[in-house]
C-alpha cells in the first residue's frame, strides 16, 4: 500500500500541491459525473479542487491493492482501491477510488464509483455546479 499513502495523505489534508506531483501529465479520471474522462493533470487538479470543497466529512475507510490489466496484451500495472465515505448535500455517499500507477509510481488512471443512485445524483449536481463556478465547465446556457 505504499503507493497510495502519499495520495491518501494529500486528499485527507486537502493538499492540491501534493496531489499535482502524484499524477502523470496525461492522467485520466473516470467519474460518475460525466461519461467522458477528465483528461490531463490540470483538469484533474481542477476537479479535485471542486471535490475538496464539495465533499463533507470525507474519509477513507479501507484500502485494497493488486494489479490491473492495462491493455489487450494482458500487461498489468500496480493498482489500488481506496474505499471512502462522505456527505454531499445531506446525502451519505459510499464510494471507491480505483488508482492505476505507471512504472514510476505516478497515478495514470483514476476511476471513481459512488453509491447509492440518489447519492450519485447529488454528487453529479454538486460537482457540476462547482465545475461551472470554477470555470471548468460551461454554464447550462452555454452547453
Amino acid at each position: 500500500m505504499a503507493q497510495s499513502t502519499p495520495f491518501r495523505a494529500a486528499v485527507e489534508a486537502g493538499d492540491l500541491a501534493a496531489l499535482e506531483a502524484l499524477f502523470t501529465e496525461d492522467v485520466r479520471l473516470y467519474s460518475p459525473v460525466k461519461f467522458r474522462p477528465f483528461e490531463g493533470r490540470e483538469m484533474v487538479l481542477g476537479l479535485f479542487g471542486v471535490l475538496l470543497r464539495t465533499f463533507e466529512d470525507f474519509h477513507y475507510v479501507g484500502e485494497l491493492e493488486g494489479a490491473a490489466r492495462t491493455n489487450a496484451d494482458d500487461e498489468t500495472a500496480p493498482a489500488e482501491a481506496l474505499l471512502f465515505r462522505t456527505v454531499v448535500d445531506g446525502k451519505q455517499v459510499h464510494g471507491m477510488d480505483l488508482l492505476q500507477f505507471d512504472e514510476d509510481g505516478k497515478i495514470k488512471e483514476f476511476t471513481v464509483m459512488v453509491r447509492p443512485q440518489s447519492a450519485a445524483q447529488a454528487v453529479q449536481q454538486a460537482v457540476y455546479a462547482g465545475l461551472v463556478e470554477a470555470g471548468l465547465a460551461p454554464t447550462p446556457a452555454q452547453a
